[in-house]
C-alpha cells in the first residue's frame, strides 16, 4: 500500500495508507459523528474545503450507488477513515468507495487513529490540515497548511451553486411556488418540498431580491452551503429585499445565518462546530426535543433569553443546541420567517426535524389567505413517516 501522511497547522502528524485518489489536498479539519450516510456526507456542498475525518471507525461498508448524492459531484477537500471496508456488501452499491474517491480526484488517508485525531480537533478547535500521498517533505507540507486561507472570511457558496436557475416541479396537484437561494442546496430539499405540492425554482447563490420575487413566488427558501456567512453580504442583501417585500421565508443551516445577519444579527465561528446526525436541539415553539442532522462551522449570535429587536420587528431565539446552547433557530415575529440551523431533509436521517417543512407550507397558506398576514409561523406539529 502506498503510503499517506497527515499534518495539522500545529504540527500534529498522522502517518497511514492513502485512500482514494492519490495526491495533496489543504482544508479545515473537521469531524463528522454520523455512523451512516457517508455518501451524503461526501457529496453534500456545506463540506466544500473541508477534510472531513469520520468518528465511525468502519467506512464503505455499503460502497456508493446512483440514488443516494446530495449533488452533483463530491465537494469535501479530503477524507480521512480509521479502516475502510476491503469490498461493498450492499444489495444497491454499484462500485466501491475507494474507487469513487479516486475517479472524482478525493484525497484521503486511511489507517489512522481518527479518534485521537478527532480529541485533538476537539481540544484545539478546527485548523487547517493537509494529507499527502506523493513523496514529499512533511515540512514542506506543514508550511503549504500553514499558508492555507482559513475559514473565517471564505466566501464559498458561489463555487458550489447552480450557475443557472432551474425547476424542481411539485409532485401531483402543485399547490405552491417558491424561490430557492441556491447557496449549496441538497437534492433531497426540493424532493421534500415536491411530495407537498411545491414547485421550487432555483436560481443561484448571488441572486438578487428582484430575481427571487420576479416570478411572484409563495415563499422563498434559503438553503444550506459553506464558508463565512460575514464573506457572502450578497446574500444578506437580497434576503432583506424578501423581508421588506413580507414573502414568507425559510432558511436552513447557512440560510439560517444568512437570515440573522440581514435581521442585523452577528454571526461568529464555532471552536469546532456541529457535523453528524445525532445532535439534539430543543425546539422551544413546540416545546419537543429533535435529533437532527448538522453541518455547520459558524453560528448566530443572539441572546437565548428575550426576543431581538431588528429593523423588521422582533425575533426570537426558536431552537437551541442542547450539548452546547448554540442558537439553533429563529422566528420573527412580525414578518412571515423563520429558519433553523440543521437539516429537516435529513438524507441519510434522522427525520425527527421533516416537519418543519410542512410548518414552511402551513406559512404560505396563510400568508396567501390572509393576504397581508404578519407575524410568526402557525406552529402546527405533523408526523410524517417519508424518508429522506
Amino acid at each position: 500500500m502506498r503510503e499517506a501522511v497527515l499534518v495539522l497547522e500545529d504540527g500534529r502528524t498522522f502517518r497511514g495508507e492513502a485512500y482514494g485518489a492519490v495526491g495533496t489536498t489543504v482544508g479545515e479539519a473537521v469531524f463528522a459523528t454520523g455512523m451512516t450516510g457517508y455518501q451524503e456526507t461526501l457529496t453534500d456542498p456545506s463540506y466544500a474545503g473541508q477534510v472531513v475525518v469520520m468518528t465511525a471507525p468502519h467506512v464503505g461498508n455499503t460502497g456508493v450507488n446512483d440514488e443516494d448524492d446530495e449533488s452533483r459531484r463530491m465537494w469535501v477537500a479530503g477524507f480521512v477513515v480509521r479502516d475502510p471496508a476491503r469490498r461493498p456488501a450492499n444489495w444497491r452499491a454499484t462500485g466501491s468507495l475507494d474507487d469513487e474517491l479516486a475517479a472524482q480526484g478525493v484525497v484521503g488517508i486511511s489507517g489512522i487513529d481518527t479518534r485521537a485525531l478527532t480529541r485533538h480537533i476537539r481540544e484545539r478547535g478546527a485548523m487547517r490540515v493537509g494529507i499527502t500521498s506523493e513523496r514529499g517533505d512533511r515540512d514542506a507540507l506543514l508550511a503549504r497548511v500553514q499558508a492555507a486561507p482559513r475559514m473565517e472570511g471564505a466566501d464559498l457558496a458561489p463555487g458550489v451553486s447552480t450557475t443557472e436557475p432551474y425547476v424542481v416541479p411539485a409532485e401531483g396537484e402543485k399547490r405552491f411556488t417558491i424561490a430557492a437561494l441556491d447557496l449549496g442546496i441538497k437534492t433531497a430539499t426540493p424532493r421534500h418540498l415536491a411530495a407537498l405540492g411545491v414547485e421550487t425554482h432555483v436560481l443561484p447563490a448571488t441572486a438578487t431580491a428582484a430575481d427571487l420575487l420576479a416570478a411572484g413566488p409563495d415563499g422563498v427558501f434559503l438553503s444550506n452551503g459553506p464558508g463565512d456567512p460575514a464573506a457572502a453580504g450578497y446574500a444578506v442583501e437580497a434576503v432583506r429585499g424578501v423581508l421588506e417585500a413580507r414573502r414568507p421565508l425559510f432558511g436552513i443551516c447557512f440560510g439560517n445565518q444568512i437570515l440573522g445577519r440581514a435581521l442585523g444579527l452577528g454571526t461568529y465561528k464555532l471552536r469546532f462546530g456541529h457535523r453528524g446526525l445525532n445532535q439534539p436541539v430543543l425546539d422551544r415553539v413546540s416545546g419537543t426535543v429533535r435529533v437532527t442532522s448538522h453541518n455547520h462551522g459558524f453560528a448566530v449570535d443572539a441572546p437565548l433569553d428575550r426576543p431581538t429587536g431588528t429593523p423588521h420587528g422582533a425575533v426570537e431565539v426558536s431552537h437551541v443546541g442542547l450539548n452546547d446552547d448554540v442558537v439553533e433557530g429563529l422566528r420573527c415575529l412580525e414578518v412571515p420567517a423563520f429558519s433553523v440551523q440543521f437539516h429537516p431533509e435529513a438524507a441519510a436521517g434522522p427525520h425527527d426535524a421533516a416537519p418543519l417543512f410542512q410548518r414552511f407550507v402551513d406559512l404560505m397558506a396563510a400568508h396567501r389567505d390572509d393576504g397581508e398576514a404578519v407575524g410568526p409561523p402557525p406552529v402546527v406539529e405533523h408526523t410524517t413517516g417519508e424518508k429522506a
